[in-house]
């Protein structure tokens, strides 16, 4: 039915009151077009409203309802644009209000790639946002005297900074943080309200985010290195032919950040923030048609989906654990894994003589509930107890030497990579900027750089190292899968391009921290369950000698131990 049969606007809306003060009346067609104006409005408020209401686990449930909001915003974006001038003069259209519209479209598409985690969406986002600002749709807000208006504008430039965080655009991410400092400053001046000091904390969190990324200055130009982390063509060793590898693909992911003094920015600590784009493609432009996200019937599934499902749990509750793992468990493909990314703080248990489980070498902190017993705090270890009867496909990253005992209690093949429960003391300093196991598994090249205290360097020998670290990874493919002893878990993941990854630069971080004397100090290195077969591998002569070259080629092979000349 049309909307404009069906909705009665409210009083005042279709009258205009003349400078002598009488009430004009509204030709039927301008009067027919703020009435289906008015319906388009309150439709897209009350759908954008219940997307608060809706399950973030599982597929199916919210489909049908996203395609059903992405129309009626599609609807109402096309028809203020085709009516601007009568909207103007009749409803008194405001830009503030066009920016809101285009503000809602904006998070439509980023909740859309958080659900979906197709990356093109991210770009949609970005073009919404981008065209708000260039459009100066909330210049004339702080002309009124509104608060809520300037709130609405100061939580857009919080949204769209964290849209081009994920994007890499870190130059815009500086004007838009410059942009949000001086927002900010003239609302508390103005406005004596309670959230001067959230806001302050918003402006000290997105500074600290920023400020955790290593970076690499060029020195040709001073210029400082920007890298897209995600998988790009090619980015990965291809499988030789005749390899024989597992069939199973990474489908979903769960990433858990529970690291209490991590630096954060909209609940997203730096490592969730590495890892989410560790399991990403390199997003491509897509036109913008708001109507092929609504294009998706429930049930629908793409025929190929480019990137694992992921949830993005920021400190939960155990059952809101314990829901997710059922729930992404529930809708897994056949001959699909699960990968769960857990960062949070390790826990090792002291004086303890007797053996009562796997769980008594320690564990993660994954909650915040502590006992008194015998005048001792001990941390309670609910999570990684209750992990156990989820094993069946999974690809386990933690931070725990209990996971080197985790019970297989089906026979499904399941690998653990473990960060080292402890670094150097002047690694330890640097921890809230995130795990440089994480780094590793992120940015290897940058990870390696940072272990060596390097921020500098010529843009030709960046380029250099990079392609370097190409033949380094095709190299380590080739060992894992040659390795007579290896376990089976490990090539049945390595036929997905994503995990094959991770392995690789595993082997790579694993290979280095060996190598390097500052590490010696805790003789504290990644460990995987189960092992994998070391003298083919992470201490295999060949990845040595390659992580001595790219030294070398750094000048900083005095940093690292060789084989042939020290007794490591």
């Amino acid at each position: 039915m049309k909307g404009s049969v069906q909705y009665v606007p409210r009083k005042g809306m279709l009258s205009t009151m003349s400078a002598g003060g009488a009430e004009e009346d509204i030709p039927l067609g301008e009067r027919k077009t703020v009435t289906d104006f008015c319906y388009l409005l309150d439709k897209s408020k009350q759908l954008f409203n219940g997307l608060r209401d809706l399950p973030q686990y599982g597929h199916k449930q919210w489909q049908s309802y996203f395609g059903r909001t992405f129309d009626v915003y599609t609807k109402l974006w096309k028809f203020q644009q085709q009516h601007r001038q009568v909207l103007d003069n009749r409803y008194g259209l405001k830009r503030w209000q066009i920016g809101e519209i285009a503000s809602k479209i904006g998070q439509l598409y980023y909740h859309y790639y958080l659900r979906t985690s197709e990356t093109s969406y991210l770009n949609e986002a970005f073009s919404f946002y981008s065209a708000i600002r260039q459009r100066s749709y909330y210049s004339q807000v702080n002309k009124e005297d509104r608060p809520e208006l300037v709130v609405k504008k100061l939580r857009y430039y919080a949204r769209y900074i964290v849209v081009c965080l994920l994007l890499n655009k870190m130059d815009l991410v500086k004007e838009l943080v410059k942009d949000l400092s001086d927002e900010i400053e003239d609302y508390t001046h103005r406005f004596n309200t309670e959230d001067q000091l959230e806001w302050n904390l918003v402006l000290q969190e997105v500074a600290a985010f920023i400020e955790a990324d290593p970076v690499m200055v060029l020195n040709d130009d001073n210029a400082v290195v920007i890298t897209s982390n995600r998988l790009t063509e090619g980015g990965v060793p291809q499988l030789e032919q005749g390899m024989i590898v597992g069939q199973l693909t990474l489908a979903d992911a769960l990433i858990i950040g529970n690291c209490n003094n991590q630096v954060k920015f909209s609940e997203l600590t730096i490592d969730m923030f590495r890892m989410l784009q560790a399991l990403e493609r390199e997003p491509v432009n897509l036109a913008t048609q708001m109507n092929k996200p609504g294009t998706l019937e429930s049930g629908e599934k793409p025929t190929k989906r480019e990137n694992p499902h992921k949830y993005l749990l920021y400190k939960p509750t155990f059952s809101q654990l314990y829901t997710f793992l059922s729930a992404s468990f529930k809708e897994l493909p056949a001959n699909s894994v699960l990968l769960i990314y857990l960062s949070a703080t390790g826990i090792f248990p002291t004086g303890r003589s007797d053996y009562e489980g796997p769980y008594d070498f320690g564990g993660v902190l994954t909650n915040s509930n502590r006992d008194v017993l015998n005048g001792e705090t001990v941390h309670k270890l609910e999570h990684t107890h209750h992990l156990s009867p989820f094993n069946t496909l999974n690809d386990f990253f933690s931070s725990s030497s209990s996971f080197q005992n985790f019970t297989n209690l089906f026979g499904q093949p399941l690998v653990c990579l473990l960060s080292p429960t402890a670094y150097p003391k002047s690694m330890q300093d640097q921890s809230q900027r995130g795990s440089l196991f994480t780094l590793f598994l992120y940015n290897p090249l940058m990870a390696f750089l940072h272990t060596c205290g390097l921020s500098s360097m010529r843009r030709g020998l960046w380029d250099k190292c990079q392609d370097y670290l190409r033949k380094v990874y095709r190299d380590v493919g080739q060992l894992i899968t040659r390795a007579r002893s290896i376990d089976q878990a490990f090539l049945q993941f390595f036929g997905d391009e994503f995990l094959r990854l991770l392995l690789i630069r595993f082997v790579f971080c694993s290979a280095t921290l060996r190598l390097h004397k500052i590490f010696r100090e805790t003789r504290n290195y990644p460990e995987t369950y189960p092992q994998l077969p070391k003298e083919d591998t992470i201490e295999n002569p060949l990845v040595q000698k390659h992580i001595l070259e790219l030294a070398s080629m750094l000048d900083v092979q005095n940093l690292f131990f060789n084989s042939t000349i020290d007794d490591y």
